[in-house]
């Protein structure tokens, strides 16, 4: 422990970098932001948080889609049970008009990291509905009405009517 005193550690330096890539990406600042990001997966390549903000950064700011996508993948590779690495899968989906894949990895992540607000708020903007939970039945069929009302209880809302 007292070998670090005077000195930043390694996984500091990689936090504070990644702490001013967030700051960079609130501002609307994506290109500062991403070297931020960069900075940080540097001193720490096995970090998913920082592989999945450089994808999400790399697809917004540069527009290299498949670099980001491969990224994020890589970050839900290793941890699949935390709600941002979805949002910024499914973010990247969106940059680049993928509006059906982004709404699939939302709903894998309902499932995997658990009955997140922002996963439920992030559906709710795409603005789709859920298929109807009988698909040989029109959706307007009491019986798809029933079991809607029911599933939207027992997993919550996940997008706008």
């Amino acid at each position: 422990m007292s070998h670090w005193i005077g000195t930043t550690s390694p996984a500091d330096a990689g936090m504070t970098d990644f702490k001013e890539c967030l700051k960079h990406l609130r501002d609307g600042e994506a290109s500062e932001a991403l070297l931020a990001a960069r900075r940080a997966l540097g001193v720490s390549p096995k970090n998913p948080f920082y592989l999945s903000y450089t994808g999400l950064l790399a697809a917004i700011a540069e527009r290299r889609y498949a670099d980001g996508e491969s990224l994020c993948l890589e970050a839900l590779g290793m941890r699949h049970n935390h709600a941002q690495l979805y949002l910024n899968l499914a973010e990247v989906y969106q940059q680049c008009g993928r509006t059906q894949d982004a709404i699939s990895v939302l709903e894998k992540g309902l499932v995997s990291a658990g009955r997140d607000f922002r996963i439920r708020r992030a559906l709710q903007r795409i603005g789709t509905r859920r298929e109807p939970v009988l698909s040989f039945l029109h959706r307007s069929h009491p019986v798809n009405k029933t079991l809607g009302r029911l599933r939207h209880q027992l997993a919550g809302p996940m997008h706008a009517a």
